[in-house]
Order: C-alpha cells, then sequence, then structure tokens
C-alpha cells in the first residue's frame, strides 16, 4: 500500500517548498517494493494555482478531500499574511490534520499549523526571518529559529525553503531507514541528510562579511586551512595587527571573536571530513585543527547536536 502525501498550496506559495519533498517523496517511491508514497496537492479552491513565481500547479479542493492521510504537508510562500484569514484554508487543515498519520510545514507553513491550533504548546521552527513574528503571533508556541527541522510528537516544521527537503528525507528515513534516505539523495544529488538539529545557517552565514579586505583574506584562510596555527596570536600576526587591536576589529566586522569563529569553522571542517572520507576519528580531528577525538566529539556535539560517529553513520555516502 503507499502511503498518502497530501500537499497543501496557496496563491503565491514556494514552488520549491512542494517541488523538493514531493520529488523525495517520488524518487523514494521508485526504489521501495511496498510502503511507497502517492503524492497529491490540493489548495482551498482547487485548479491552477500560481506559484510565487508564476508557475501554475493543478491541484484539488482541499474541502473535498476526504481522509485518512498519512502525511499532511503545508507549505510557505510570501502571501501567508493573507492567507492566515482563509478559513478555508486553516479549516481544511486543521480537518485533514485530525485525520493524518502526521502533519508538517515547509519554511512559514508554520503560520498556518499554528492558526489552525496544530503548533499549541509544542516546539517548532520556520525561516529565520519569520521567527519573531510567529513566536509574537502565537504564544503558544516555542519557536526555536535555529534548526532546520524539528520533530514534537507527530508534528514536524521546517525552516527555510530547501530545508523542505531535508524535512522530507527525514520523513523517509523515519518509514524506511537512513540508507533509503541516503540512496534518495544521492539520486536527487542533494546535500546529503542533513540532522534536524544542524542550524540553518553554514559558517559563511553565521557570520558576518568584514568590511576589511586583509579580514576577508584572513577569513577565507581559516576556513580553508582549520589544521594551521590558528591562535589569536598567529592571526593577529598574519592580519599586521597587535593582538588586542585584531580581536576587536575581527569581532565587530565578523559578529564573532576570533577563538569563536576558528572553532566554528573547525566544527564545519570535520563533519566534511565524517562525510566524505573514511579518516578515523583521530585523524578527523588532527585534520579539522581539533587535535584529540575528545576535543572532536565535545566541538562536534556543540555545534551540530549529534555525535561525529553518529553523523557519520547517519549521513555518510555511500559512493566517495
Amino acid at each position: 500500500m503507499h502511503r498518502r502525501v497530501l500537499i497543501v498550496v496557496f496563491p503565491g506559495f514556494q514552488l520549491l517548498d512542494m517541488a523538493g519533498p514531493a520529488d523525495v517523496f517520488a524518487t523514494a517511491d521508485l526504489l521501495v517494493s511496498e510502503g511507497g508514497y502517492r503524492v497529491e496537492v490540493a489548495s482551498p479552491r482547487g485548479g491552477a494555482v500560481p506559484a510565487g513565481n508564476g508557475l501554475e500547479v493543478t491541484a484539488a479542493v482541499l474541502g473535498e478531500v476526504e481522509g485518512p492521510v498519512d502525511t499532511l504537508l503545508v507549505v510557505g510562500g510570501l502571501t501567508m499574511p493573507a492567507q492566515v484569514k482563509d478559513e478555508k484554508l486553516v479549516g481544511g487543515i486543521a480537518r485533514l490534520a485530525g485525520t493524518a498519520r502526521r502533519v508538517a510545514s515547509v519554511c512559514n507553513g508554520a503560520f498556518l499549523l499554528a492558526e489552525a491550533g496544530l503548533l499549541d504548546h509544542r516546539r517548532a521552527t520556520t525561516h529565520w526571518l519569520a521567527a519573531h513574528d510567529l513566536q509574537s503571533r502565537y504564544a503558544c508556541v516555542e519557536v526555536d529559529a535555529d534548526p532546520l527541522y524539528i520533530e514534537d510528537g507527530h508534528v514536524w516544521t521546517s525552516a527555510g525553503v530547501l530545508s523542505g527537503v531535508d524535512l522530507a528525507l527525514a520523513l523517509v528515513a523515519r518509514d524506511h531507514g537512513h540508507e533509503l534516505a541516503r540512496d534518495v539523495a544521492c539520486g536527487l544529488v542533494v546535500y546529503l541528510h542533513r540532522p534536524g538539529g544542524q542550524s540553518q545557517f553554514s559558517m559563511p552565514m553565521r557570520t558576518l562579511t568584514p568590511r576589511s579586505e586583509p579580514l576577508r583574506e584572513l577569513q577565507a584562510y581559516i576556513d580553508a586551512h582549520p589544521e594551521a596555527d590558528l591562535s589569536v596570536p598567529a592571526l593577529a600576526l598574519r592580519a599586521g595587527m597587535s593582538e588586542r587591536h585584531f580581536s576587536r576589529v575581527f569581532t565587530q566586522q565578523t559578529g564573532l571573536s576570533p577563538g569563536r569563529y576558528v572553532e566554528r569553522s573547525r566544527a564545519d571542517a570535520a563533519r566534511r571530513l565524517l562525510e566524505v572520507t573514511d579518516h578515523p576519528l583521530d585523524t578527523v580531528a588532527r585534520e579539522s585543527g581539533l587535535g584529540t577525538p575528545e576535543t572532536l566529539y565535545r566541538v562536534f556535539r556543540r555545534h551540530w547536536r549529534i555525535s561525529p560517529g553518529d553523523h557519520r553513520r547517519r549521513f555518510q555516502s555511500k559512493e566517495k
């Protein structure tokens, strides 16, 4: 039997919020002999529904869709302020959520789940730009703007746009195991299934771009040479500044102290090494500049919220 996935859209929806998860489920369906997926699309009024980029999809009328639904997935879009006022949309989501094994949202689709009362007293995430508004509007929701996706009971929420792919891969992994999720990711040539606790922000996105050209070059040097001496004295010398002046200017222009930036960069380097090599943990620790497996474990847990070994087992590609 197929697992029924109903994706709810509306005029002005974000096309990638729908297309990314839909392709994950469709690819998984091709790779499994049973327990695959059948994807359907519905909207408040059905028919041709324009996405925010002008393309259209054909949808069933939400109010005419009968349950049960295995996975109810609600997308986001820039027209969300108008959508939360649409009683047909919100009511349809609330009705079908009662028949669904699980409910999920992508990006600011979390607002529709919240409006339907599905996020009350739950932890949830959304696009980082919308997180403050979500928390202000729905006081009963515990909003965390950092993770890629969050599972709270049978309700899943995810961050902006392409994190919907990560969410869908996580749902496939929950249904069929991480090996199938890896196969789907490889087939779609997307980033291997990332853990939900991982931050929405990559290392470059977490920091400001320095105004100073020497500091921009130094930032690039740190990211490219994690195993080098990246102590404040060494970096200050490379930047041609006193240690005190360097620390102050670097922090002002990047938003992070030199030590904090170096640690985050090395954690990112360790993550890449775990995913694309078979190096033992002591080698990963050395090549990422973290020194020892103990330090690797401590830093990795702090930044990626998973142990190095678990990350490798769950997210490493089988083909290198």
